[in-house]
């Protein structure tokens, strides 16, 4: 099972990181480890050693079957299912790598840094691109965002991340964050909702 994201893929998103509102000239593609993967509504633990840690709510596609080398045309064949994630970044960290030109791994792949919720099937939207979804804390409405506003749709990701690795069933894409990601703390409670219904639910400790 792989682990699949997109950075940069929300305008206002970029904008509030790094002050531009511009698009990528392709898709930034990162991954995370197996090890990264929490679900089931366990808790997540904050890493006390990498400093501020920030959730970045996306919506996540679970890919259906075997696939390489994939057309644009056909990449709806190839996902069946929906949900809420949470791409927890070591923000300070992060800057550090940056800084320092070199990779974001250790910022993005530790331990239980991919929460995702309940799958929902993808029949159940009209449109997979006119989705809304957003992320309470403690009751709270942090994140909000509409797959419409995405720079790249899902199935040019699918293709284009096709081009480079085969895709097998069961892995998993991050589609990137909508503005408004910010730190957790002990004691917070998220819960992900795609449009009313609720699909992500657990705590920080």
């Amino acid at each position: 099972m792989k682990i699949f994201a997109i950075g940069m893929n929300y305008a206002l998103h970029n904008k509030e990181l790094h002050g531009t509102l511009s698009k990528t000239e392709s898709p930034v593609i990162f991954t995370k480890p197996d090890t990264a993967l929490l679900k089931d509504g366990k808790p997540f633990f904050i890493p006390d050693h990498l400093g501020r840690v920030d959730h970045e709510a996306e919506m996540v596609v679970r890919i259906c079957r075997l696939g390489k080398s994939i057309s644009e045309r056909f990449a709806h064949r190839y996902y069946d299912a929906v949900t809420v994630g949470i791409d927890f970044t070591a923000r300070d960290l992060q800057s550090q790598l940056k800084a320092k030109g070199r990779p974001w791994d250790l910022s993005k792949g530790f331990d239980g840094s991919a929460a995702i919720g309940e799958w929902v099937d993808v029949q159940k939207f009209r449109d997979i691109q006119a989705i809304r979804f957003h992320l309470d804390i403690n009751g709270k409405t942090v994140q909000e965002g509409c797959t419409c506003d995405m720079m790249y749709r899902v199935d040019e990701i699918i293709s284009y991340i096709s081009q480079f690795f085969t895709l097998k069933t069961g892995d998993i894409l991050f589609t990137g964050t909508p503005a408004g990601v910010g730190p957790v703390h002990i004691n917070d409670h998220l819960e992900g909702y795609l449009e009313d219904r609720k699909v992500l639910e657990f705590n920080c400790k």
